[in-house]
């Protein structure tokens, strides 16, 4: 990927019809909903013996990484001028609908961090053992926790926790709480990989009993937490831990979308006459339906395919493939920590009554700025050699 209000944020997308655990992201990045997963092997899985033949490394992955990320917190920057006018039109014509355009550009980024992961564990990177999954597992599941905990210190320090810290720190253990609420995803990602590298790893003819138990307790959490319940009359958190049906199929779809070879989509014609009507449909729902359009929706799926065939083996400039690889290295991270930029910066600036014209213009501002400094900030402890912590 619960808990509905009148105005949701729009990471929170559900099969339910809003999202679980929201509830990519969006995400992505990332990645992030690792998230966003890495389009090249890691090297120490490279066997012991010989060594495989190289793979390719798919730079337009990469893009698609960074397009994610970006993308999403446009959409996070598009949410505070729709809270502004608290979604309504009377309260502000010109922030409500530079917030619904933002939002309406933004649905297909968390469905496309699910297509990468899928593609990532069935055909980019598979794992060669259960020991090196769940390096991966690790990976994903260290950078979740870390940011959980900073943005709960930080909303503590800010005086914004509704709930006392402790008790949000038990029930992020088992799904995504605020303020660190673009973490959802996470608690669906993470099982989505898990599933998919014991399947690959079992054709492969392995026996990953770990990550079968790690699967099977996931399974029977929910239960096992109602029927505490049941028995001690003591509250228990809710489990986000898990994925809905669209997660799935968007993970597989993608993998097979992904491994198509290049020129098989050739008439982009048809997909850039296809997204915008996909853009304008989420945007009705958005304003006229319900907000915000599931991820489920037919309008976010035709959106996320037409984008991922558009993106899928693009061909990136030979002198633009290190910034575009080094940038999507960071895609995760800016993901983690725009949030704390969005909510700083662009609550504070954001007015019901901002014209139209001033209100685009500042959204416009607002997005380069979140993505700037969000990006800078990821490339920063990069350098720091702080990734395994912070994503």
């Amino acid at each position: 990927m619960q808990n509905e209000t009148a105005l949701r944020l729009p990471q929170q997308r559900s099969t339910l019809s809003p999202e679980s655990p929201e509830s990519p992201e969006s995400p992505e990045s990332q990645e992030p909903p690792e998230a966003p997963p890495e389009t090249s092997p890691d090297p120490s899985a490279a066997p012991a013996a010989k060594a495989a033949p190289r793979r390719e490394h798919r730079f337009d992955v990469d893009l698609m990484r960074l397009l994610c990320s970006a993308t999403i917190m446009l959409g996070h920057v598009g949410a505070q001028f729709i809270q502004a006018t608290g979604n309504d039109p009377d309260n502000g014509a010109g922030a409500y609908w530079a917030g619904h355009v933002a939002e309406a550009v933004n649905p297909f980024a968390v469905p496309m961090y699910f297509a990468i992961a899928g593609w990532a564990v069935l055909v980019g990177a598979p794992p060669r053992d259960g020991a090196r999954m769940w390096q991966r597992v690790v990976r994903n599941t260290v950078p979740l926790f870390a940011w959980t905990a900073i943005y709960l210190v930080w909303a503590w320090l800010r005086d914004r926790n509704e709930r006392p810290m402790t008790e949000l720190a038990v029930d992020s253990l088992f799904g995504s709480v605020q303020p660190a609420y673009h973490l959802w995803f996470m608690y669906n990602y993470i099982p989505i990989i898990v599933l998919l590298a014991f399947a690959m790893l079992i054709k492969a003819g392995q026996r990953p009993w770990r990550l079968g138990a790690a699967l099977l307790g996931i399974a029977v959490l929910p239960s096992v937490m109602t029927t505490i319940t049941e028995v001690t009359d003591v509250r228990t958190p809710t489990v986000a831990w898990g994925f809905g049906t669209y997660s799935l199929v968007y993970a597989v779809g993608g993998a097979l979308l992904f491994a198509l070879p290049a020129g098989t989509a050739r008439r982009r014609r048809l997909l850039l006459a296809l997204l915008p009507l996909t853009v304008l449909g989420a945007l009705w729902y958005n304003t006229q339906i319900h907000y915000v359009v599931p991820n489920a929706h037919l309008f976010v799926a035709a959106m996320a395919i037409c984008v991922l065939l558009l993106i899928s083996r693009v061909r990136i400039p030979e002198r633009r493939r290190p910034l575009v690889q080094k940038l999507a290295g960071a895609a995760l991270g800016a993901y983690l920590v725009h949030v704390l930029f969005v909510e700083e910066i662009v609550g504070r600036l954001v007015s019901p009554d901002l014209s139209g014209l001033q209100a685009g213009l500042l959204l416009v501002a607002m997005v380069g700025a979140v993505m700037a400094l969000s990006f800078a900030t990821s490339l920063l402890w990069g350098r720091l050699k702080l990734r395994t912590w912070l994503g």
